[in-house]
């Protein structure tokens, strides 16, 4: 539709029957009134129903317990996207949609290679309990200074070691959350050990300088013992994952970088900026796979330290 302006001469008749004309438009727009406050009001009742259909719809995830599924809610296209490994069998997909009942509609199921797990193995990098694990980011408090990983890690020993022979020292563990989180935080027996960088295994080091909550679609990157430096996207955020066993963690990253048995709690970032830790996931980096990050931001506002 092309509008017009008026022109500014006009002759007496042409004065009152533009009156005429605008007071017959004051009247129509009076009469559309109520429609346009229903059609309002229709759409706002709408969005709720949506947002109670996609609450309901995770409720039922969660409480059909399946291990070896994760999901988040995309407001965008109006699902929970689920995504199950290959655990997960055609039946548990039907209790999970049964549970949802009238609310199965705004679950979209996907699948992933390989199986979730918490990816912990015995080896090198960082060390306790006979378990090996990565180290996320080093981080400080004043003039303290600490390392951030993964609280599945922490939560097998207190005493933490940078060889696999257990002889030299990192530090000492001081929190530890997982399931629900999963990040931990040791602090270092020495500060000169402490390094703001992160590792790219490729002979450099990618200075880290500020933090932040990572977005759908962005691209990152994780560095872990396992296997080094490997890149992705953010698919999905605030995801719950269930490892099962009863250890579910919520408001995760979701991506599809892979990881492996030993990246546990090794850092992912964007730039110089840190996004998380890894928690777990599924597949390998030979085929690819679903990795899940614990958000930094989250571990850091809860141990009061800041990347350096």
């Amino acid at each position: 539709m092309t509008i017009k302006r008026f022109s500014p001469h006009r002759t007496a008749a042409g004065r009152a029957r533009l009156i005429a004309v605008a007071a017959g438009l004051l009247a129509a727009s009076a009469l559309a009134a109520p429609t346009a406050g229903a059609a309002e009001q229709s759409g706002t009742e709408a969005a709720t129903v949506q947002s109670v259909r996609l609450a309901q719809a995770g409720d039922a995830v969660l409480g059909a317990d399946v291990a070896g599924t994760a999901w988040y809610t995309d407001r965008a296209t109006g699902k929970v996207v689920v995504t199950a490994d290959q655990s997960v069998s055609a039946a548990e997909i039907a209790e999970i949609r049964e549970a949802a009942g009238s609310a199965a509609g705004s679950l979209e199921i996907k699948r992933t290679p390989g199986t979730f797990s918490k990816l912990i193995a015995g080896g090198q990098a960082i060390h306790a309990g006979g378990g090996r694990c990565s180290l996320g980011f080093n981080v400080r408090s004043g003039n303290t200074y600490y390392a951030l990983t993964a609280g599945h890690c922490t939560e097998i020993g207190s005493t933490w070691y940078t060889n696999s022979s257990n002889t030299t020292l990192l530090g000492t563990r001081t929190g530890s959350s997982f399931p629900v989180n999963d990040y931990g935080i040791i602090r270092h027996s020495s500060a000169s050990a402490a390094d703001g960088r992160v590792w790219l295994y490729n002979g450099s080091y990618r200075d880290i300088t500020s933090a932040a909550n990572a977005t759908v679609g962005q691209s990152v990157q994780r560095s872990g013992s396992t296997t080094g430096l490997r890149s992705g996207r953010v698919t999905g955020l605030n995801a719950t994952v269930n490892y099962g066993g009863g250890d579910v963690v919520y408001g995760m990253i979701q991506t599809n970088v892979c990881a492996e048995p030993g990246d546990s709690g090794g850092s992912l970032f964007s730039g110089t900026t840190a996004l998380g830790l890894t928690s777990g996931g599924s597949g390998n980096c030979s085929t690819g796979g679903t990795t899940f990050f614990q958000p930094v931001t989250e571990a850091l506002s809860a141990y009061g330290v800041s990347v350096y």
